[in-house]
C-alpha cells in the first residue's frame, strides 16, 4: 500500500487506477545503493527508468576536458530515465547518488512484457511520459526559440501588477513582472537560466534573508520554511528553467529579482499545498522579498555568484600553469635563440621560455585572488539606497551572518551601505584583473602562433598540435587554431573591461543601473577565459613539441653569438664583427678565427651555447 501511495503521487502514474498500480508494482525492483553510486553514465544505452523513492540522485554532464556540470539534483517523488520506456537510445547525461538511497527500477525488457501483456496500461504511462518530455523540451526550446514556445499548454492563470492584469501560463513559477520583462528585454536571447552561479546566489540571499526575518518573527513559521525549501531546492539545481529574463536589462536588475521573487513564492506556494499564483499566502514582495530591495538583494548575489565563478577560474588557470611548467622541464636542455623587437638576441632554452609564461601566469592567481576579495564586502540591508528604510534594525547583521553560512562564502557588511550601494569600483578592478589575464594569454598566444610558425619557411622551433586541417583551397596546411581562438577570447575580454569601466561611470546619484551589463560582461569573460584557458591546455599546450635540431642550428647561425664576446673583445670590435659578418654572409665563428682575434679552444668556450644562458664571472 505504501508504494502504491508513492506511485499515485507521481506524474506518470496519475492516469492509473488501483488495480492497474498493484500490477505495475510487480514489474518493480528494489535497488538498495550507497552514495556515490551511478545508476547510469553518460552514452550508456537507456535500458532501465528509475524512481527515487528515497535519497538524492545529481544528474551531471561531463566537459570534453573532464569537467563534471551539474544540471539538476532529484530526491524523493523524482524519476529518470523515462525516455527508456520510448526508446534505448543513449543517455546523454550521467546520474549518481549523493547520499545512500532507495531505488526503484524497471528495465526496458519488463516494460515491453507489460506492454505485450497489458497494452492498456503501458499506454497511458506511455502518454504521460511523452508530455514529460515534450513539457521538457519546451523549457529547452524556449531558451534559443521565442516566447510564444511558453504558451503551448493553453492554460494560463491570471496576475495583477502595477499596471493591470495579465495571463500567465499556468505551468510557470514565474508570475506577472518576469512576462512583463520577458516582452520588454528581448535583447541578448541568453537569459539568467544559463548563469547557473548567479541563479544560486540569488537562491542564498533570498534563504538569508527568510531565515533573518523568521528570527526577527516577521515571517510565520511555515512560510518561512517553504520559502527556505523552495531557496534549498533551486540551490540543488532545480527550477532554472524558469529564470528566463535577458541577462541585459532596464531597472537595475528588478526584472532579475523579482523573476527570483516570483518562482521562489509559486514553488513555495505548492509546498504549503496552495496552487501557483495564490499570493495571498505567500507573496512575491510581501515575503519572498521582505526586508530587501533589488538594489542590495541583485548586488549582493552577483558578488557572491563571482566570488564562487572565480575559485573556478583560478583553479583552472593554476592547471594551465602546471602545463607550461611540466614543459618548462621537458625542454629545460634545448638551446635556442632568444629574440627581441623580433630580431635575433642571444641564447637561452626553450624550457626558460616555457618556464617565463608559467611564471607571467602564476602571478595572476595572486591578482585574481586580491581582487576578488573586494566582492566580500556587500551592502545587504541597505534595501533602496542604503539607508535601510523598510527593513528591521537588526536585519542587516543576520542576514548577512546568514549568509556567509550559506555560501561559504566570508562576507562582511559594508561600513557604508549608502556608498556600498552606488560604488560598482569592485567590479572595475576585478575586471582590470580579467582584462590582465587576457592579455597575457594573448601575449602566449602570439608567441606559439610565431614560434610554430612555417614549417618551411617560418620559426619552425616547436609544433603544436594538428587540430584540424587549415585551408579549403591549400591542401596539407595546418593552422595555429587554438591560439587564433585564445587571441580572440583576450580581444573580448579586453572590450567587456571597457563597456564595464563606462557602465560603473554611468551610475547616477544613490544608485548605479547599469549594473546588469556589469554582470553579464564579467560572467562572460569569466566563462570564456575558463573554457579558453581548458581548451588552450589540453587541445595545444600539452601537445607541444621541439624541433630541437632547428633550434641549436638558428644559435649556431645567429650573428647576435658576438654578444658573449663583448667582455673580451669589447663593443666596438664586436659590432665590427657583426657588420662584416652580415655584409659578407659569414659566421662570426669564422670571422673571429679569420682576424686571429681569438685561439679556437677560447672561441669555442665563449661561444658554447650553454655557457650563455646564464650568468656568468670569469
Amino acid at each position: 500500500m505504501e508504494l502504491q501511495a508513492f506511485l499515485q503521487e507521481i506524474e506518470l502514474f496519475k492516469d492509473l487506477n488501483s488495480s492497474e498500480l498493484n500490477l505495475f508494482c510487480q514489474y518493480l525492483k528494489e535497488w538498495q545503493i550507497r552514495a556515490n553510486t551511478h545508476l547510469f553514465r553518460e552514452n550508456q544505452p537507456r535500458k532501465e527508468f528509475f524512481l527515487i523513492f528515497k535519497g538524492k540522485v545529481e544528474l551531471y554532464k561531463t566537459t570534453p576536458f573532464g569537467e563534471e556540470k551539474r544540471i539538476a539534483l532529484f530526491d524523493s517523488g523524482d524519476f529518470l530515465g523515462e525516455g527508456a520506456l520510448l526508446d534505448d537510445a543513449p543517455h546523454s547525461t550521467s546520474a549518481r547518488t549523493l547520499v545512500n538511497s532507495t531505488i526503484l527500477k524497471i528495465n526496458l525488457k519488463d516494460f515491453k512484457q507489460l506492454l505485450d501483456e497489458h497494452p492498456e496500461i503501458s499506454a497511458k504511462i506511455i502518454s504521460r511520459t511523452a508530455r514529460v518530455i515534450a513539457r521538457r523540451m519546451r523549457q529547452t526550446t524556449s531558451q534559443v526559440a521565442n516566447i510564444a514556445s511558453q504558451y503551448l499548454s493553453g492554460r494560463t492563470r491570471v496576475e495583477h501588477d502595477l499596471l493591470g492584469e495579465r495571463e500567465v501560463p499556468a505551468e510557470v513559477y514565474y508570475g506577472i513582472q518576469t512576462l512583463r520583462a520577458l516582452e520588454n528585454f528581448n535583447i541578448t536571447g541568453i537569459s539568467i537560466f544559463h548563469y547557473q552561479s548567479l541563479i544560486e546566489a540569488l537562491a542564498m540571499v533570498k534563504m538569508a534573508a527568510a531565515k533573518a526575518n523568521h528570527e526577527l518573527g516577521l515571517l510565520p513559521d511555515e512560510i518561512a520554511v517553504a520559502i527556505i525549501t523552495a531557496c534549498q531546492e533551486i540551490m540543488d539545481g532545480r527550477w532554472h528553467t524558469h529564470f528566463v529574463v535577458d541577462v541585459i536589462q532596464g531597472g537595475a536588475g528588478t526584472s532579475t529579482n523579482m523573476n527570483a521573487n516570483e518562482v521562489i513564492a509559486n514553488r513555495a506556494l505548492e509546498i504549503l499545498g496552495h496552487k501557483k499564483g495564490e499570493y495571498q499566502y505567500c507573496h512575491p514582495n510581501n515575503h519572498v522579498n521582505l526586508s530587501q530591495s533589488t538594489n542590495d538583494a541583485y548586488p549582493t548575489a552577483l558578488k557572491i555568484a563571482l566570488f564562487r565563478s572565480t575559485q573556478k577560474l583560478i583553479q583552472v588557470l593554476e592547471d594551465l600553469i602546471a602545463s607550461f611548467e611540466h614543459k618548462a622541464e621537458e625542454f629545460k636542455d634545448i638551446i635556442k635563440i632568444g629574440r627581441t623587437q623580433l630580431q635575433d638576441a642571444v641564447p637561452m632554452t626553450l624550457g626558460q621560455e616555457m618556464g617565463a609564461y608559467a611564471a607571467t601566469l602564476n602571478e595572476e592567481v595572486e591578482r585574481l585572488q586580491q581582487n576578488v576579495k573586494l566582492f566580500l564586502e556587500i551592502n545587504l540591508g541597505g534595501t533602496a539606497i542604503g539607508t535601510g528604510i523598510n527593513a528591521h534594525p537588526g536585519y542587516s547583521e543576520k542576514a548577512v551572518r546568514h549568509l556567509a553560512q550559506i555560501s561559504g562564502v566570508p562576507v562582511k557588511l559594508a561600513a557604508n551601505l549608502v556608498e556600498a550601494t552606488q560604488d560598482t569600483g569592485a567590479f572595475v578592478m576585478f575586471s582590470s584583473a580579467l582584462k590582465r589575464l587576457a592579455v597575457k594569454l594573448s601575449k602566449i598566444a602570439s608567441d606559439l602562433r610565431l614560434l610554430s610558425s612555417g614549417p618551411r619557411a617560418g620559426l619552425n622551433e616547436i609544433n603544436l598540435p594538428k587540430m584540424q586541417p587549415g585551408s579549403s583551397i591549400m591542401p596539407g596546411k595546418i593552422n595555429p587554431v587554438i591560439p587564433e581562438v585564445v587571441n580572440q577570447i583576450a580581444y573580448k575580454v579586453i572590450g567587456n573591461d571597457l563597456t564595464i569601466t563606462m557602465a560603473a561611470e554611468a551610475g547616477q546619484l544613490e544608485l548605479n543601473v547599469m549594473e546588469p551589463v556589469i554582470a553579464q560582461s564579467l560572467f562572460e569573460s569569466i566563462e570564456m577565459l575558463k573554457n579558453g584557458m581548458l581548451t588552450f591546455k589540453f587541445r595545444c599546450v600539452d601537445g607541444i613539441t621541439a624541433n630541437r635540431e632547428r633550434c641549436r642550428e638558428m644559435v649556431e647561425n645567429s650573428i647576435s653569438l658576438v654578444t658573449a664576446l663583448n667582455p673580451v673583445l669589447g663593443y666596438e670590435v664586436c659590432t665590427e664583427i657583426s657588420r662584416e659578418a652580415l655584409e659578407k654572409n659569414k659566421g662570426v665563428y669564422e670571422l673571429v678565427l679569420e682576424k686571429g682575434l681569438l685561439s679556437k679552444e677560447e672561441l669555442d668556450e665563449y661561444l658554447k651555447p650553454e655557457n650563455m644562458i646564464a650568468p656568468r664571472f670569469k
